[in-house]
């Protein structure tokens, strides 16, 4: 766990490592730091559903890109759990076996990343604004 969520160079240059007293009387963490932890801390808790609000928001691509694959990948620790991913990192989206599109409070549209795609329909169109205003043009056919 500690290795899946990037904490083993964190801990070696705390103190009491995964001892150190956080907070008022002990050290401050950044945001990607409390983040990587607070997934630890749910790891640990064996569930059988994970619901992970934006869980790679704070880390650098490389730091996420680890993550995902360890934590919440196909092949991950969790690949025999359920896993409900919100996130605003749109190019996770591939790599997850199904994203549910919402407008207004509703669901409206469900399916794998290459479906929603063809089906030309909100969520291929949020695609094309996002990559429009990320490049300037769109990308996505």
């Amino acid at each position: 766990v500690i290795e899946a969520c990037a904490l083993t160079e964190d801990f070696k240059i705390l103190n009491a490592a995964d001892e150190t007293e956080i907070g008022e009387k002990g050290i401050n963490l950044s945001g990607g730091q409390k983040q990587r932890i607070s997934l630890a801390r749910a790891l640990y808790n064996d569930a059988d559903i994970y619901l992970l609000d934006d869980p790679l928001s704070s880390v650098d691509a490389h730091v996420g890109k680890h993550i995902f694959n360890q934590v919440l990948g196909s092949k991950s620790l969790l690949k025999d759990k359920t896993r409900i991913l919100v996130t605003h990192g749109i190019h996770w989206l591939p790599f997850v076996d199904e994203i549910i599109v919402m407008r207004d409070g509703k669901i409206c549209e469900t399916g794998t990343y290459e479906k929603l795609l063809y089906n030309d329909g909100d969520f291929a169109q949020f695609l094309r604004e996002s990559f429009k205003q990320s490049s300037g043009k769109s990308s996505v056919q």
